[in-house]
């Protein structure tokens, strides 16, 4: 078994080689191979940034490991003594970030910070939505006490209604480094020069990964059930089910025939990781009848210990079929093989629009899972009114 990195940090420091930045990529890079994860050239070429007190712009697809780059951010700023900071867009994001780092750096180093709870405020890796930190940068300035920011979804900089809190703390703290991440950046150049201009620190582009696992993207004129029937019996499961509201999610994962989805030794291996779960009445009993007939339910709005069962029950290839929302396009790690949109269009809480490309390639790099698929599945439902006049036509 690895050692975590907090004790690796406990060795360095008994050697004296905390501020020894060689000695730092070493057993950084030996702990990624020890974990069955070496670094990739463009996580090695992060790292190296990050150690020469660089920031760090990761404009890398989804699945090519940003969240190494955001390791090897917390590593260096413990090492050196600081305080690092990790934001994201969602609390279901933030709150399973933080159970991450937890598990690597000890329950001591780690605290969450949301506008529901706050854990271990204090400890030198903070775990946070964006508007935490940004309304900490308004309120302390430059005296806020942190070296490092990692900026997790980091296009939400451009978001009309929440953009601001990804742009506050860039204003407003000058001399922490920065590490922003996102698979669909753009042209990052006004970032690199304002950056350099503003902190008088070099400003490293990582964007030439490629994506490790390639997409196979198709538009499907047919109805729901029978695309879900078919890509089951073409063995392209986990399939996740997009939906763009928690309702709809639910609502489809109930409306499946659940009597041959899994089998019998499947039920008893769900049933074995479901005992000495507590389901609490309603939603958790409604989400304990789905897992028992092997259908997963998956949404920001679920308890986090729900989200992190279905998580790894979907781990252990126990749920070929996942109902849930948008969330997956914001780094919620369920791994899948495909990835199934019910429609290119949503409410955004003003009014129905169309998905944009950014948003659209976010939800679609989640599918394929490194190591384990060699091309992961897009589809694309067509709207009813499609199917139906294929269907007449078919006639």
């Amino acid at each position: 078994m690895s050692a975590t990195l907090n004790q690796i940090l406990d060795d360095l420091e008994d050697a004296g080689q905390l501020r020894d930045d060689d000695a730092l990529y070493e057993a950084f890079t030996s702990w990624a191979q020890g974990t069955g994860r070496p670094l990739y050239p463009h996580q090695e070429e992060a790292l190296v940034e990050i150690l020469a007190g660089n920031h760090v712009i990761a404009a890398t697809p989804t699945g090519s490991g940003k969240s190494m780059i955001a390791l090897a951010a917390h590593f260096t700023s413990m090492a050196h003594g600081g305080r690092s900071y990790y934001t994201a867009p969602l609390k279901a994001l933030v709150s399973e970030k933080f159970f991450d780092l937890v598990s690597l750096f000890g329950a001591d180093n780690v605290g969450m910070v949301t506008g529901d709870v706050s854990l271990n405020a204090d400890a030198p890796i903070i775990c946070c939505t964006a508007e935490i930190l940004a309304n900490q940068s308004l309120r302390e300035g430059p005296t806020l006490d942190t070296d490092m920011i990692v900026m997790d979804e980091f296009h939400f900089y451009g978001d009309r209604q929440r953009g601001w809190a990804w742009q506050v703390p860039l204003l407003e703290l000058r001399t922490p480094q920065v590490v922003a991440m996102s698979a669909t950046l753009g042209d990052t150049t006004r970032f690199e020069r304002a950056w350099k201009e503003r902190t008088g620190r070099d400003v490293s582009l990582i964007d030439d990964a490629e994506r490790p696992v390639p997409l196979e993207f198709e538009y499907v004129v047919d109805r729901l059930p029978d695309t879900v029937e078919r890509l089951l019996g073409e063995g392209r499961w986990p399939v996740y089910i997009v939906h763009f509201s928690q309702r709809d999610a639910v609502a489809t994962a109930q409306s499946f025939d659940r009597s041959s989805l899994i089998s019998p030794e499947q039920k008893k291996l769900i049933a074995a990781q479901l005992a000495g779960v507590s389901f609490t009445k309603g939603f958790g009993q409604t989400l304990k009848s789905l897992l028992t007939q092997g259908i997963g339910v998956h949404h920001a709005g679920m308890l986090p210990r729900y989200r992190r069962l279905v998580e790894r029950l979907t781990q252990a290839g126990l749920l070929p079929i996942v109902c849930g929302t948008d969330t997956l396009g914001v780094g919620i790690n369920v791994p899948i093989r495909t990835v199934l949109m019910t429609s290119l269009v949503k409410y955004d809480g003003r009014r129905m629009r169309h998905v944009s490309a950014r948003e659209f390639h976010q939800i679609a790099g989640r599918a394929g899972r490194a190591g384990f698929d060699t091309v992961g599945f897009v589809r694309v439902l067509a709207p009813e009114h499609e199917v139906d006049a294929a269907r007449e036509r078919a006639r």
